[in-house]
């Protein structure tokens, strides 16, 4: 079992830069697919960023490409996600999330398909 803790939410104005971070304990993260998701108040979680255990593959939403980067560093155990250009929409309450995959170039888009979750992390983006 691995335990994941986010951290580096906050509050930015619109136009700036957020980098969050998922440390994992328990085991190692070059097990497991990663993912971010993102819940906005009164509404459905929803897809954000996602990096195959390899970390060679990589999906984003489509309001994410190009702002958003996910990256991993398996000897580090942590997976980030770097957000610019952010926006008030972007406004949620963020998770990273693990998924159990056998083959290092699997990237898992589904949140259902996620093994382990985070607490979250708050990131509002004021206008």
């Amino acid at each position: 079992q691995v335990q994941l803790v986010e951290s580096g939410g906050g509050l930015v104005q619109a136009g700036g830069s957020l980098r969050l971070s998922c440390a994992a304990s328990g085991r190692t993260l070059s097990t497991y697919a990663m993912g971010w998701f993102r819940q906005a108040p009164g509404k459905e979680r929803e897809f954000v960023a996602a990096i195959s255990r390899s970390g060679g593959s990589t999906y984003y939403r489509h309001s994410a490409k190009g702002r958003f980067a996910i990256s991993r560093d398996n000897a580090k155990n942590t997976v980030l996600l770097q957000m610019n250009s952010l926006k008030p929409e972007d406004t949620a309450v963020y998770y990273c999330a693990a998924a159990i995959v056998n083959l290092g170039s699997t990237v898992v888009i589904n949140g259902v398909e996620y093994d382990y979750w985070g607490q979250g992390t708050q990131v509002t983006v004021s206008s």
